[in-house]
């Protein structure tokens, strides 16, 4: 279990999400932690503006128009293999855990997300 006051001052994380209400389910968590915040509405913004900020760490929804996550994370691994690119998707099709993984993800998270679940997963990666 995480302690309840978790800050990434100087920390960004991107997120890349389509649905703008887990946008701000997400940004609400993160707001807490100090940490700075970029949003991407598809795979496509994901990658430029991965170029633009170099985040620490990016959460990346499977399944957004335009280029999915998966593809978006195959993108970013050639130019950033060193960031920690964390899958989440809703749809519970076995495969999607394999899959993200096989594209380079360090980690995948299923939504609902919890918030202890998305801040212990987080602090992994960035603590």
């Amino acid at each position: 279990m995480i302690s309840k006051t978790v800050t990434w001052i100087n920390k960004t994380i991107l997120i890349a999400e389509d649905e703008e209400s887990n946008y701000h389910f997400l940004k609400m968590v993160l707001n807490k932690t100090k940490a700075n915040v970029v949003w991407a509405h598809d795979g496509i913004e994901a990658i430029n503006l991965c170029k633009e900020h170099e985040p620490d760490l990016i959460l990346m929804d499977i399944r957004m128009p335009n280029m999915d996550g998966l593809e978006a994370t195959r993108e970013i691994k050639k130019t950033h293999p060193e960031i920690p690119i964390i899958a989440q998707t809703a749809f519970t099709m076995e495969n999607n855990e394999k899959m993200s993984k096989e594209v380079g993800c360090s980690a995948y998270i299923q939504k609902p997300i919890q918030r202890p679940n998305l801040l212990s997963l987080l602090s992994t990666f960035l603590s």
